[in-house]
């Protein structure tokens, strides 16, 4: 038996506990009572769920850790993925790290964040993804940056459809020596 069965064991026996005394002491007015009851425990469980999803409202995702002797440490997130935040032309854009992604992918909305105008790009090429087969158009932006690293002039796909995050993929990842998936945690070294 796991600690976590015997504990919900103990909260139900407890429960049970609390819900005889309820009825036994107040059998002449019940109809009320419940009604109190269940308003206070709907309150107890409001609370409960608000405690409980309190980090996911607050915080997106954890952040990444540049050391200094360069090694780029990546916490794993709630969702089991990867995410990096990176500079694409000196605006903040949050990647996910993307091994199945051939290129680095910037979503529509990222694309005009960064000042590429989507109304002027030629969406020749396509990519294929999990949701089908997706016109992409090649861009080079200017410069990405992540921590200390600069590179310049690098080559990136626009997605033609919405998309929740831009990815990070193979065509940026390959510029790091060693990238290493540990447990919970991404360290990438350049």
């Amino acid at each position: 038996m796991t600690d976590i069965t015997v504990r919900l064991i103990y909260l139900g026996i407890l429960l049970l506990a609390l819900a005889g005394w309820f009825t036994v002491s107040n059998r002449p007015s019940i109809g009320k009572s419940l009604q109190m009851a269940l308003v206070w425990g709907m309150i107890f469980l409001g609370a409960m769920s608000i405690y409980g999803l309190w980090k996911d409202i607050t915080s997106s995702h954890e952040t990444q850790n540049i050391s200094d002797d360069g090694v780029i440490m990546v916490p794993r997130s709630r969702d089991g993925h990867f995410y990096l935040t990176l500079q694409v032309n000196s605006v903040d854009i949050e990647f996910l790290v993307d091994t199945g992604a051939t290129d680095l992918v910037l979503s529509p909305q990222d694309a005009k964040n960064v000042g590429i105008v989507i109304e002027n790009l030629a969406f020749l090429n396509s990519a294929k993804t999990a949701n089908g087969t997706v016109p992409i158009a090649y861009v080079n932006l200017e410069q990405v940056q992540l921590g200390k690293y600069l590179d310049k002039f690098v080559s990136a796909a626009v997605n033609s459809s919405n998309m929740n995050k831009s990815l990070l993929g193979v065509s940026y990842l390959d510029r790091y020596q060693r990238i290493e998936i540990l447990a919970d945690s991404l360290k990438m070294y350049r």
